[in-house]
């Protein structure tokens, strides 16, 4: 059986970008070809959140490479006492020794036709975030930090001059459709991201499901893709739980089993 921490970095390296090349304004970092068999997993602390598990997987992933050298991380910008912000990753080409400044950024996000805007449609399974307002932050916020006084501060005392730096964002994300929706258009953003879907309580509390099985996993599981070995419950088991989660306004992620050979991913939404 591959260990946890494996599977993670496994489904962290196959989710694709959520856009590919440059769009608004934020060009896009792929990360490089890696030999998963290769990669040693970090220990990881596990009372921390999963996105700051996913900067382990990113370390990772860079010191099994060959392409960049990861010259530093999480470096902290402040202003007397105060921190103004954090650049990620800094990375060097070692082909073009170009100095690059990557924003890291793992979301699922539903994507909510209600709304007519692919970017306005992408919203965190809580409705507590939304991709157009995060894509903002780093667009405004994260990289525009760099070119301040206390940035370029910071990064003369790593030998590296602001102007040299390129800033490029690695945004990868899982998207999940409504449920009866498959056909969704999302351009400019990547289709090749969505992974499953989503669906209110009550169309799931229906007969259509009875003969399936389910899984609600954790959220360091999020990541990866369903596999068979775990324990399974019943549609009855499962919303049961579900329900409880619906009472305190959370929304789980569930796997279905529909046979030894399919499975998927999606959200039930309590809104």
């Amino acid at each position: 059986m591959v260990p946890t921490s494996l599977r993670n970095l496994t489904g962290f390296l196959e989710t694709p970008p959520l856009w590919v090349h440059t769009q608004f304004g934020i060009p896009q970092f792929i990360v490089p070809s890696i030999n998963i068999n290769r990669l040693k997993p970090n220990v990881i602390p596990e009372n921390l959140r999963l996105g700051h598990k996913v900067e382990y997987y990113f370390r990772n992933c860079m010191n099994a490479q060959a392409n960049y050298e990861l010259l530093d991380h999480n470096i902290a910008i402040k202003k007397e006492n105060r921190t103004l912000g954090e650049i990620d990753f800094l990375l060097k080409d070692l082909q073009s020794q170009r100095i690059i400044h990557v924003e890291l950024t793992y979301k699922f996000y539903l994507i909510h036709t209600a709304f007519s805007e692919p970017i306005h449609q992408l919203v965190g399974p809580n409705k507590r975030d939304m991709f157009f307002t995060k894509m903002e932050k780093v667009k405004n916020e994260q990289f525009k930090i760099l070119h301040s006084k206390e940035g370029l501060e910071v990064l003369r005392s790593l030998g590296v001059e602001g102007a040299e730096i390129a800033q490029e964002a690695c945004f990868k994300a899982q998207l999940f459709v409504p449920y009866g929706e498959p056909q969704v258009s999302i351009r400019p953003l990547n289709k090749a991201c969505i992974t499953g879907f989503w669906i209110r309580f009550d169309e799931f509390n229906t007969p259509e499901f009875d003969a399936y099985q389910y899984y609600i996993p954790h959220k360091d599981e999020w990541l990866i893709s369903p596999y068979n070995k775990i324990s399974w419950m019943s549609h009855y088991e499962v919303l049961l739980e579900v329900n409880i989660r619906m009472i305190n306004q959370s929304s789980p992620m569930v796997w279905i089993k529909k046979s030894d050979a399919s499975f998927e991913k999606f959200f039930v939404v309590w809104w």
